[in-house]
C-alpha cells in the first residue's frame, strides 16, 4: 500500500507513524523545512491524547520533552479561585496531562515517523490531486485549517472564518505566589493561561476577544495585553514579568465538513475538525490511530475504501460532541463582562462537581497499540 501525506505537523507525522505500522510504504509532504523552529505555542495533551501516543509508540519521548501536570485551576480576573480539578483525566487516572511546545512534539513524532520508515520531504508544497500523490493507494490530507487537500476533495467545502478570538503566547520569570499546575482566569477582555514549567519560566497564553481581526496582530505585545487585562490581577502578574511573544494567532472556527473522503484521499487532524477546547492536537493524535488500526485490517476487509469508511464512521460522532464543547468554550471566552460576573458567582457551585462528568466520556479513549513495523 502506497501512501501519501500532505503536511508534517502533528496530524501528518502521527498518521505516518501509523501508516508505517499498517504495513504502508509511506511519504510525507511538508511545505516548510522546519515544524515551528526554535519557537512556538505550546500545546497541553489530555490523557485520550496521551494514550493514542502510547500507540503510536511514542509517549516516553513526548514525556521526556514536555512536562506534567497534576491539577487544573480556574479563576476570575479578579483572582477568585473558581474551580480547582484534575487536568485533562479521570481523578483516578495514573497518567498526567503533558504539557509541551508544539515543534518539540512535530520532532518527536517525525523521528518516530522516519524509524518506523517514512520518508519526509520538506520545503515542498504538493496537492492531493498533483504529480506527488499520483499512483497512491491513500491520501492522507493533514495541511491544516487552510486544508487544500480539503478543497480538492469537495471544492464546496466551507473555509475558516475568524473565531471572534486571538492569540499571544510567550514566556515570562514569574507568576502569582503559589501558582502551579495549569491556570486559566476568566477575565472580561477574554481569557488568560499561565504554567509555570519545572525550570523557573512561566508559559503563558492570553485568548483575547475581539469582534475584529487585529489590524496589525505582531504588535500586540505584553505592553498591549496589560492594558487590555489591566483589571485582571494575576494576568498583570504574569505579564509585568513577560520575556517575549513566542507565537501569535488569530483562532478560526470550521462549519462541519461534509465530506472527509471519498474512498482514496481522507482528512484528519485540523484539515477536517479544527475542534480547539484545547484538544486540536489530542483529536489529530487519535485521528492517526484509528486510521492506522482500520488501514491494517484493509487487505482482508474491503481494501482502503472499506477502511476510511470504518475511520469516518467511527470519528464523525466523537469529533462533532467535541466541537460543541469547544464552540461553548469558545463563547464563554468572547461572552463580556455581565457573563464574567455570572461565573464568579455560578462556577464555584457547580465547576468542580460536574467537571469530570462532563468530560469523562473525552477521557477515555483507548484503541490499543498498533503493531510494530
Amino acid at each position: 500500500m502506497r501512501a501519501v501525506v500532505i503536511g508534517g505537523g502533528v496530524a501528518g507525522s502521527a498518521g505516518a507513524i501509523a501508516l508505517a505500522r499498517a504495513g504502508a510504504d509511506v511519504t510525507v509532504h511538508e511545505a516548510y523545512d522546519d515544524p515551528a523552529g526554535p519557537v512556538g505555542s505550546f500545546v497541553s495533551l489530555a490523557v485520550n491524547g496521551l494514550r493514542a501516543l502510547d500507540s503510536l509508540g511514542c509517549l516516553p519521548a513526548v514525556q521526556a520533552a514536555g512536562f506534567a501536570v497534576e491539577r487544573q485551576r480556574m479563576w476570575s480576573g479578579r483572582g477568585r479561585l473558581l474551580g480547582d480539578v484534575p487536568r485533562g483525566r479521570r481523578s483516578d487516572d495514573a497518567l498526567r496531562s503533558v504539557t509541551i511546545t508544539r515543534a518539540d512534539l512535530v520532532e518527536v513524532l517525525r523521528r518516530e515517523a522516519i524509524r518506523c520508515g517514512a520518508r519526509v520531504v520538506t520545503g515542498e508544497r504538493v496537492t492531493a490531486d498533483g504529480p506527488a500523490a499520483a499512483g497512491a493507494d491513500i491520501v492522507v490530507g493533514a495541511d491544516g485549517i487552510w486544508s487544500a487537500a480539503r478543497r480538492t476533495l469537495d471544492p464546496a467545502a466551507p473555509g475558516p472564518a475568524y473565531a471572534g478570538l486571538y492569540s499571544v503566547s510567550g514566556t515570562a520569570t514569574a507568576a502569582p505566589d503559589g501558582a502551579h499546575g495549569f491556570n486559566m482566569v476568566m477575565a472580561r477582555a477574554g481569557a488568560f493561561i499561565y504554567l509555570p514549567a519545572p525550570d523557573g519560566t512561566v508559559w503563558w497564553s492570553a485568548q483575547v476577544a475581539a469582534p475584529r481581526e487585529p489590524s496589525d496582530l505582531a504588535a500586540v505585545g505584553p505592553r498591549e495585553l496589560r492594558e487590555l487585562f489591566r483589571d485582571d490581577a494575576p494576568v498583570t502578574t504574569v505579564l509585568r514579568h513577560a520575556s517575549g511573544v513566542t507565537a501569535a494567532t488569530l483562532l478560526h472556527v470550521l462549519a462541519p465538513v461534509a465530506r472527509r473522503q471519498d474512498g482514496r484521499t481522507v482528512l484528519i487532524g485540523d484539515a477536517a475538525h479544527p475542534v480547539g477546547a484545547g484538544q486540536g492536537a489530542s483529536m489529530a493524535l487519535e485521528d492517526a490511530v484509528v486510521l492506522g488500526h482500520e488501514l491494517a485490517a484493509a487487505s482482508g476487509d474491503g481494501g482502503v475504501a472499506a477502511a476510511l469508511a470504518r475511520f469516518d464512521g467511527q470519528r464523525h460522532a466523537r469529533t462533532a460532541k467535541l466541537a460543541k464543547s469547544a464552540a461553548a468554550n469558545r463563547d464563554a471566552k468572547t461572552s463580556g463582562p455581565v457573563a464574567a460576573r455570572l461565573r464568579e458567582v455560578f462556577m464555584p457551585l457547580f465547576f468542580n462537581r460536574f467537571y469530570e462528568r462532563a468530560t469523562g466520556w473525552l477521557y477515555d479513549f483507548d484503541r490499543g497499540r498498533l503493531t510494530s513495523p
